[in-house]
C-alpha cells in the first residue's frame, strides 16, 4: 500500500470515538444503529447523485482507490530528472530523432505525448502551450473528483442533524415509557454522532489528500514539461539537471545525492 496515512487515520479515528466512549461510559452497541447508518451513508450517497451527474458519481471507487493506494504509475520527481539526463546525452549524440525507440518504453502518456510533440516539432512555444493546457485540464479534473469528497463532507453532518431530529420525534412518541425514550434520545445522537465523524474524519480529509496528491502529480507534470523543452532547445545534461533539481525539496537533493554517490552516503 502506497499511502498507509489514509488507513492509519480512519484507524485511529475510530479508536478515538470508540475509546472516547468507553471513557465515558458509553457503551459501543448503542453505535449499532441501523436507522442512522440509513439517514447519514446512505442519505450522503443520495446527496452526491444529486448534486453531480453520474460521469463524476461513478468515478467515487477510483478516488477511494487512489486515496488508499496513491496514484497508479507515478514517478518520482527524481527519476523523471534521472530520465532527462539520460534522454539528454542521447540527444547530443543522435538528435531528437534517436528518442524515437524511448516511445515503445515510456508508460506515463503524459510524458510519452510530450516527447512525441518534441521530436515531431521545433516549435517549443507550441509544445509547452499543448503541455500546460493538458496540465491545467488534469487540475480540473483533480478539482472536481475532490468536490465530491469535499460536498459529502459538508452534507454527512446536516444529514446527522436531520437524523437526531427524527430520533427525537420518536421520543417525542414514547413519553410514557422511560426506556423507549432513554433508546429514542441515544438513538437520536448515534445519528448526530456518525454525520460528524463522517463528514470530519472521513470526507473532509479524504478531500484534503486528493488535493495534495494532485498537487503532487501537477508538480510532476511540471518537472517533465521543462525537460522536454529543455531537450527541444538542446541543453546539456549538466544545464539540464540543474534547471530541474530547483523543483526538487532539501530531502529530495540529498536523496538524489545519496542516490549519485552511495558510497558516501554509506560512509
Amino acid at each position: 500500500m502506497k499511502e498507509p496515512s489514509s488507513i492509519i487515520g480512519v484507524i485511529l479515528g475510530l479508536l478515538a470515538v470508540g475509546v472516547g466512549m468507553m471513557l465515558k461510559g458509553a457503551s459501543l452497541t448503542s453505535l449499532v444503529n441501523p436507522a442512522a447508518f440509513l439517514i447519514i451513508i446512505v442519505g450522503t450517497i443520495a446527496t452526491l447523485f444529486v448534486s453531480f451527474p453520474m460521469s463524476e458519481v461513478t468515478k467515487f471507487p477510483k478516488l477511494l482507490k487512489i486515496i488508499f493506494s496513491g496514484p497508479p504509475n507515478m514517478i518520482s520527481k527524481i527519476e523523471v530528472i534521472e530520465i532527462f539526463s539520460k534522454w539528454s546525452v542521447q540527444v547530443r549524440k543522435e538528435g531528437l530523432l534517436g528518442l524515437e525507440n524511448e516511445l515503445d518504453k515510456i508508460e506515463d502518456p503524459f510524458l510519452k505525448n510530450g516527447l512525441e510533440l518534441v521530436i515531431d516539432s521545433n516549435d517549443s512555444e507550441f509544445t509547452q502551450d499543448v503541455l500546460l493546457e493538458k496540465i491545467n485540464a488534469m487540475q480540473e479534473r483533480h478539482r472536481k473528483g475532490a468536490l465530491i469528497f469535499s460536498q459529502a463532507g459538508t452534507y454527512a453532518p446536516t444529514l446527522g442533524v436531520l437524523g437526531a431530529v427524527v430520533g427525537l420525534i420518536a421520543a417525542l412518541g414514547n413519553l410514557s415509557d422511560t426506556e423507549k425514550l432513554g433508546h429514542s434520545i441515544a438513538a437520536a445522537f448515534v445519528a448526530t454522532l456518525l454525520g460528524i465523524f463522517t463528514g470530519y474524519v472521513l470526507w473532509h480529509p479524504m478531500c484534503n489528500k486528493l488535493k495534495l496528491i494532485s498537487r503532487k502529480e501537477i508538480e510532476i507534470r511540471q518537472v517533465m514539461v521543462e525537460g522536454l523543452l529543455a531537450l527541444q532547445v538542446g541543453m546539456n545534461s549538466r544545464q539540464l539537471e540543474q534547471k530541474l533539481s530547483v523543483y526538487l525539496t532539501p530531502a529530495e537533493v540529498e536523496a538524489k545525492r545519496n542516490l549519485a554517490n552511495p558510497e558516501v552516503s554509506r560512509g
